[in-house]
């Protein structure tokens, strides 16, 4: 078997349950028909690099399983008696946009009802302690607005909230913390927050240089990215450039070529998507949305429920280009 034969069938592989059950599983020949899409001589050296950084960023649902099971028996979040503390939880479902919540929800649920015996709905029905539940903390912006919501209506005059993420990135966790404490303090009410994760990857402007998002170090010089800083720089927000050398805790990337590579193909391909697709906004960024004026989020963060819209355009934009990661909407 060749080297791109292997790392297609490996790509394909992790990936398998990618929407499973709403679209074709992924093979190799469709990892294949949207690897071809970029230069030939990138071709295999962005297989191996992807095929390195899903290991890291790609959620699987046996994974997601996994770490709800640990996050029941939790000593530091439920103590002792864990079935007890759950059972005094209030489970939040208020997210504004999507079904990631409510679907989490569901697969806590079964896993309490093994567990304990218990059922979410018969949780914690006077209780001052609330869980909200979600995949994946990206800008900060949805569970920001679910909870200032939340503050300013529903909310008791005193509790606390245990925010529990499989994977958040930095960035975004700390502008939500900030936000919803001065939601707090702005509804007069005394609510406590807790931050759980599993895993967390650095995406602050003050760490770009330990980064574990793409964060280009250097630009091309051609049309497309030309005319495209030109567009930031007159909005007073020219493009902030990585120093290159760190990998970050996380070692999503396998090395500063291979992080080099990923972040220049999406680069080039994510403007290439802006002008090819028409139905994407202003705020998709070449390298994954943002409502900031920058090259994008980029995000490599993918569950089996969807791809994130801040992961870059070349992973999941469609009609023409041809999507690694078929996007549900909200």
């Amino acid at each position: 078997m060749s080297e791109r034969a292997r790392l297609l069938e490996s790509v394909s592989r992790r990936i398998a349950d990618y929407r499973e059950g709403e679209i074709y599983s992924p093979t190799p020949e469709h990892v294949e028909t949207w690897i071809n899409q970029f230069d030939k001589d990138v071709r295999v050296p962005m297989l191996s690099e992807l095929d390195h950084a899903f290991k890291r960023t790609y959620v699987s649902k046996v994974a997601v399983k996994r770490f709800l099971s640990k996050l029941l028996k939790t000593e530091k979040l439920a103590g002792d008696d864990v079935c007890a503390f759950w059972c005094d939880i209030r489970f939040l479902s208020i997210q504004g946009g999507g079904n990631s919540q409510r679907e989490m929800l569901e697969m806590f649920g079964e896993v309490l009802q093994e567990k304990c015996g218990i059922a979410i709905q018969d949780c914690g029905e006077a209780s001052d302690t609330f869980l909200y539940l979600d995949d994946g903390l990206f800008s900060g912006n949805r569970v920001r607005n679910d909870i200032r919501t939340w503050v300013e209506s529903e909310a008791p005059r005193k509790a606390k909230v245990h925010c529990v993420f499989i994977a958040v990135h930095l960035g975004g966790q700390h502008y939500a913390s900030s936000s919803v404490k001065a939601a707090v303090s702005a509804a007069h009410k005394e609510i406590e927050f807790a931050w759980w994760r599993s895993l967390e990857f650095e995406d602050r402007k003050s760490e770009i240089n330990t980064s574990e998002v793409l964060r280009p170090s250097w630009l091309p010089n051609e049309d497309l990215a030309n005319t495209y800083v030109r567009m930031l720089k007159k909005a007073g927000f020219p493009p902030i450039l990585r120093t290159r050398g760190k990998m970050g805790e996380s070692k999503v990337f396998s090395s500063e070529k291979g992080r080099d590579l990923l972040e220049q193909q999406f680069l080039r391909a994510g403007l290439q998507i802006r002008e090819m697709c028409p139905y994407l906004k202003e705020n998709h960024r070449p390298l994954g949305y943002s409502v900031l004026q920058t090259l994008g989020f980029g995000s490599l963060l993918v569950t089996y429920r969807n791809c994130p819209n801040n992961c870059p355009l070349a992973l999941w934009a469609s009609d023409p280009w041809y999507p690694l990661f078929p996007r549900k909407t909200n």
